[in-house]
């Protein structure tokens, strides 16, 4: 049987919803705001950035009021839909930020190592159940020119003190069997994985008993200036504030200059049903790592808590004025590519079915890194675009945007990464023919043995980020 027909049979009862949320939610609910209140800090999102902002606040300045407003609820949106990869970079990745930032490189290494353990750390300190587990990552190569770009990738990560080891076509395939790898980066530093929503909904319980205030179901529609204060408007009610973190990501934030930066494309994922120990000795996987590919258009894998595998990626799909909606959560298309993709990867696990299939928007700069900034005259702060890469680095721009908003000169706000903005994004109907050409180009070069075109390295000498 063909790849393509298992992976119609493999879907048919797939439940059109995310894995990571579809159980009982073990924290408190938010109310839905529905008067007017005041507070000493808003936070608009209660994704990771959010929470991680919340929790910031409560120990910079204890005793003021902290209030979150969720336009849906704790882990609904991109913190609860992605894949669970944590990632000590800041940078998407080592070779772009050698790339982009080569004379602070070895800065953000450090404060990237330093923010990931401090996660950890702070997992552990309050019981948090997100099986967190420091296990790295292997990059694998699935085409020939492939094998020596991890070659190269090797020796930078070594200049910049990563644990690598370079796998050969047979070291890779006794480590996990696939007939697809031709070679493999072991990364054992600065990767791990994690169950997104249980993070979400960990941090979120913790911020309540620090006394944050968190309403859900409250989508705010505008963020203004009433004299020394920001008067922040929802469906239902108001707040007003003395400051305010706008944490919205892939959303169309309330202000609008934000918009201009971030681009959403919809991202899908599949989950297996628990494969049993006879199926997972076929595989062998005996670290349980998660696992990427190494194209432009790439997949990202791994095994949950419970013996699914969790399979993703591939397509990045971009709607016409960077639309975001609950229907294009569900993409036929696109979860029929990855089911084949799954079976030409791992054909030993025919008869498989999967239980889980979604989407989500991943919020993107031209950078690839977040933009970082403030409005009303310092007294809002923004941190979005994280590309993909935000289950540890949203907790960095979190304190990024609370730096900005207390007025500090830090370490961390000295950064080239937080002074300059990425290039903007065009506006429509440029912003789509844009997205378009480049994506066509990223898979010609996927097919041209990684040869980039002329467009893309008009990108790449632009600050495009690329080279990830």
């Amino acid at each position: 049987m063909t790849a393509a027909r298992l992976g119609l049979e493999a879907l048919a009862d797939a439940k059109p919803t995310v894995f990571w949320t579809d159980r009982p939610h073990p924290g408190v609910s938010g109310d839905i705001l529905r008067s007017h209140e005041r507070a000493d800090l808003v936070i608009i999102g209660a994704g990771f950035t959010g929470l991680w902002a919340a929790l910031e606040a409560t120990e910079r300045h204890p005793g003021r009021r902290v209030m979150v407003l969720e336009a849906g609820q704790v882990a609904s949106g991109a913190s609860g839909r992605n894949g669970g990869f944590v990632a000590a970079s800041l940078t998407h990745g080592v070779a772009h930020g050698a790339r982009t930032w080569p004379t602070e490189m070895a800065q953000l290494q450090r404060l990237g190592r330093q923010n990931l353990d401090e996660i950890e750390a702070f997992v552990t300190a309050h019981g948090i159940d997100a099986d967190l587990q420091r296990c790295g990552k292997t990059t694998v190569a699935v085409k020939p020119y492939q094998v020596r770009e991890l070659q190269l990738a090797a020796e930078l990560f070594r200049r910049h003190a990563e644990d690598v080891e370079l796998l050969d076509l047979d070291e890779v395939r006794a480590d996990v069997a696939s007939p697809t790898y031709l070679a493999g980066l072991r990364v054992r530093s600065g990767y791990g994985l994690v169950d997104p929503a249980r993070l979400a909904w960990g941090l979120a319980e913790v911020a309540r008993a620090r006394g944050v205030s968190l309403f859900e179901r409250t989508r705010v529609h505008d963020v203004r200036a009433e004299g020394s204060h920001i008067r922040v408007l929802t469906d239902g009610g108001a707040v007003t504030a003395a400051r305010v973190v706008v944490a919205t990501n892939a959303f169309p934030a309330p202000l609008r200059r934000v918009r201009h930066f971030i681009v959403p494309f919809y991202d899908y994922v599949l989950v297996t049903e628990p494969l049993g120990p006879e199926r997972w000795a076929m595989l062998g996987w005996p670290e349980r790592q998660g696992i990427t590919d190494a194209g432009n258009f790439f997949h990202y894998y791994r095994p949950t808590a419970d013996g699914r595998i969790l399979w993703g990626g591939y397509d990045a799909v971009y709607h016409f004025g960077s639309r975001v909606s609950p229907s294009l959560e569900q993409h036929d298309a696109s979860h029929r590519t990855l089911a084949r993709q799954f079976f030409e990867t791992f054909p030993q696990l025919e008869g498989v079915r999967f239980s889980h299939r979604w989407g989500g928007a991943i919020d993107s700069t031209s950078r690839f890194t977040p933009v970082f900034g403030t409005a009303f005259g310092r007294r809002v702060a923004y941190a979005v675009g994280y590309t993909g890469l935000g289950v540890a680095s949203t907790r960095f721009g979190a304190r990024v945007a609370l730096d900005l908003l207390d007025g500090r000169s830090t370490e961390r706000t000295r950064l080239q990464m937080v002074r300059r903005k990425p290039l903007p994004f065009p506006p429509e109907p440029l912003r789509w023919l844009a997205v378009r050409i480049t994506q066509a180009e990223l898979a010609r070069q996927d097919r041209n043995e990684g040869r980039a075109s002329l467009w893309l390295r008009l990108l790449d000498r632009l600050g495009v980020g690329f080279t990830s």
